[in-house]
């Protein structure tokens, strides 16, 4: 007693039930299948968001790292100004030496945040490229 709509006609008489069974079997896989990605994804952007977290950080501290620079200048500076007061000549050399040693480790913070961010930008697209081919798959 199949119901009109489970009858094929091209089957005449023929058991219908496990062609059905086969299509209710093949969109569960589907659905399985479909839902694994979904969660791949989910994981994927986690991960995405936990790299920006610490990329966040990595900025920060760089920042602090160059505030901390910029004030040990300011103090070197202020020193060598008292310095130049009693000392002449001598100080300004103390003046020019301490500059360049601030500049020197300016363009080395500089450089380590570029860095940071650059990784950061490289894990980024290296987790997005992943999530996407997961989904291509």
């Amino acid at each position: 007693m199949n119901p009109h709509f489970l009858q094929n006609p091209y089957l005449n008489g023929i058991n219908t039930k496990p062609y059905y069974m086969k299509k209710v079997v093949i969109t569960v896989i589907a659905l399985s299948l479909s839902i694994s990605t979904m969660m791949s994804c989910k994981e994927a952007a986690d991960k995405a968001k936990a790299a920006t977290e610490e990329a966040a950080d990595s900025l920060e501290e760089a920042g602090d790292d160059l505030k901390e620079a910029a004030e040990d200048a300011k103090e070197a500076m202020e020193e060598a100004g008292e310095e130049m007061k009693e000392a002449g000549s001598q100080a300004l050399d103390s003046i020019k030496k301490a500059g360049e040693e601030t500049m020197d480790k300016a363009k080395e913070m500089g450089e380590n945040a570029k860095d940071a961010a650059n990784e950061t930008a490289d894990d980024l697209k290296k987790v997005a490229e992943d999530a996407k081919d997961k989904l291509d798959h």
